[in-house]
């Protein structure tokens, strides 16, 4: 599977050039402006499957740190406190990585 399967090349590059600097990644615009928002429930855990490296069901900060770079290979990182944000708008229980159900969650909230 590729993300462009799912979701359009051109959203794509309109939410990454949004963040492109920077401590400007924004997960609700990003999520907007990428059509990740407008998906299904399912569709939404089809893309987590995607971003999910290890396949383990569950996103920690290692693999949020390269968020970016799954929708565009030459994308940047997430800096430290944007990948700390993130988790934190996601992580409802507190565990210290995503599932998908909370990312789900996220992406629709």
């Amino acid at each position: 599977m590729s993300i462009t399967d799912v979701l359009s090349a051109d959203d794509i590059a309109a939410a990454l050039q949004e963040c492109q600097d920077p401590d400007t990644f924004e997960p609700q615009k990003f999520f907007q402006t990428s059509g990740l928002s407008k998906m299904s429930a399912s569709q939404v855990k089809d893309v987590f499957r995607f971003i999910d490296n290890d396949q383990s069901g569950y996103l920690d900060e290692d693999e949020l740190k390269f968020f970016l770079q799954k929708f565009q290979s030459d994308a940047r990182e997430l800096t430290e406190s944007e990948t700390k944000s993130l988790m934190a708008a996601a992580d409802n229980d507190g565990d210290g990585k995503i599932g998908a159900e909370e990312f789900q969650e996220m992406v629709h909230s």
